[in-house]
This record gives C-alpha cells, structure tokens and sequence, in this order.
C-alpha cells in the first residue's frame, strides 16, 4: 500500500487566512486517473476556487501525465503509476504553497511561444500580450527598426518583437542578471538574436550607454505598496518584488525616467510604448504630453481597463 501524505499550508492574503489541507490517502501502488484528479483539485480549490483549481489540475494532467479533459472523460478509470502520482502530489504541494503554475512547470505560454520562468522573472501575462500585438500591427510593414525593451525579464516582448517584426534590430536591458540570463535562453531556443545587457535606467548616468530607437517599449514596475494587499498570494509572495512594486509617493517613477530619456534616445517619430497601471492612465497621458510627446493614446485591454500607453517623439532633442 502507498500511503499518501497529510501537508498543512497557512497563508496570508490581505486580512484572511488562507489554509490548504491534502487529506491522508491510502491506495496501492496504481490510482484510477479520476480519483487523483478529483485529489488534486479538491486540495487546491480552497487557495483557487474551483474553476481555477480544476484548470491547474488539468494543465499538470495534461503537460505531466498527457492526459487530456477529453482522455479523462472517455477513460476515468484508467490507472496511474505510483511514480506518476508521486510527482503529481509534488507539484500539488507546490501549487497549495502558492507558487504560480509557470514556475511550478518552468514555463509560461505567451503569444503562440513557450518561455522559460523562474522566480527571478516576472510571469508574462495577458496584457503584455496586448501590448506586444499593437506594436506588431503598427510596425508590421516597417524594416530594420531599431528597439529596446526595458525592464526585459523573461525577453517575452523583445523575443515577440524579434519574431513578428521585419528584420528588427533588438536591445533588451534588465537591472537582474539572474532575469537576463533566462532571457538570453529564451531568444536563443526561440531562434531570435537580441543584444541583452544589464542596466538600471533609472541612473541617469547610464543613458550615455544607450543609442538611438525607433521604438522604446517597458512594462516598467506600476503596483503601488498600497495595492499589496488586493493581490493573489502567487503573485505576491512569488514574482520578483523588484518588478512589480513602486514607493505609494512615486507611482510614475519608472514612466518618468524612461521617457525622460526616450527624448533624447528616440529617432523623429519614433515611439515610445508602455504597459500601465489602470489606476494612472490619465496621469501618465498628462506627463507624456507635458514632456513634448505628440498623439498619445492610453488604450483598454479586453477588459476595458487603461492598460497601454504610447506616444509619439516628434524631433530629436
């Protein structure tokens, strides 16, 4: 008989407790696939809700064991290994832990390719996709453009921007070495060339380093500290702080530095892109347009949120 393990997980999400229980199981060396599903989901349902829990265990049946929603249903009785299960109940642990599902897996999908995730890398996520698809369709047909991506982590919108765009030249700069190292293996197994680098655009003194773009593009860090407390414990105890949090004084610090310098680091007309905060859409529309930036929009994702920002550098300065 294999006996199952009892694991207890306390966690803090704003004023509540949060506790995960995996209940004592005993079973022989094999387990009919629907049981350890309903396990699994049972377990995590508390931390997730049960929609989201059923999709975690899904996407671990279907990437760890290749069993699909489809296969479970046609064939609910078909048996798995102990050292299936076993590894299964491991990544369950994790899950129940808190740990985002990309890190638990070591990757996160994101336009149509796979990127390797670490938890010194910001998990790409939705709106990032959104951004990334407004800068293809308007610069699908342009040649050569130069790019940066600042604030790179994963490489995500610098290897997208590598693959859909014409011949693009790609610089991509992160204050993490840890995070650039995971970029530099993503462009390589995603087949893309991109010059990555470590800097902190906000010294000033390191804008010197930097040439000419005609476009700059950043999901720069937005949540304010005040916001800590509306967030998942996955993404708050998790992602890397580093590119997430701004001081509550300061919320537009990293809009301010970067496009600051993309005056004087952008080509005539060229364009500078931002992934915002839903909160600071007007104020960020208000400091482009104040620092001398031409047809700035601040557009809505899929859930009607201000979520992207852009604008235009009419003359080099």
């Amino acid at each position: 008989m294999h006996i199952g393990f009892v694991y207890r997980h306390t966690s803090k999400l704003g004023n509540s407790t949060l506790l995960v229980k995996f209940v004592p199981l005993l079973y022989d060396s094999v387990i009919q696939v629907s049981i350890l599903f309903k396990t699994i989901s049972n377990s995590l349902e508390t931390l997730y809700g049960k929609a989201e829990a059923n999709s975690l265990a899904r996407i671990v049946f279907k990437e760890k064991l290749g069993i699909s929603r489809a296969d479970m249903a046609m064939n609910p009785n078909r048996l798995i290994s102990k050292i299936d299960e076993e590894n299964i109940l491991r990544i369950c642990k994790k899950l129940s832990e808190g740990y985002p599902i990309q890190q638990v897996m070591g990757y996160a999908d994101f336009y149509g390719l796979r990127f390797k995730v670490n938890k010194y890398t910001l998990i790409p996520r939705p709106e990032t996709e959104e951004l990334v698809q407004w800068i293809i369709e308007e610069n699908r047909n342009k040649k050569g453009l130069k790019i940066l991506d600042i604030g790179t982590g994963s490489g995500c919108i610098a290897i997208l921007l590598g693959k859909e765009l014409n011949i693009p030249e790609i610089r991509a700069i992160d204050i993490s070495s840890k995070a650039l190292k995971m970029a530099i293996k993503n462009a390589e197994e995603n087949s893309v060339h991109a010059d990555f680098s470590r800097l902190d655009i906000l010294k000033k003194d390191n804008w010197d380093k930097l040439d000419q773009f005609d476009i700059i593009v950043s999901n720069p860090p937005y949540v304010t500290e005040k916001e800590k407390t509306a967030m998942h414990i996955n993404v708050l105890e998790h992602d890397p702080h580093s590119a997430l949090f701004v001081p509550d004084k300061d919320p537009l610090l990293f809009y301010e530095a970067i496009s600051e310098m993309a005056r004087t680091h952008l080509t005539p007309n060229g364009k500078l892109y931002f992934e915002i905060n839903e909160a600071y859409g007007e104020d960020i529309k208000i400091m482009l347009e104040s620092k001398g930036y031409s047809d700035v929009i601040v557009r809505k994702d899929l859930n009607g949120k201000d979520r992207m920002a852009g604008g235009l550098c009419k003359t080099y300065v």
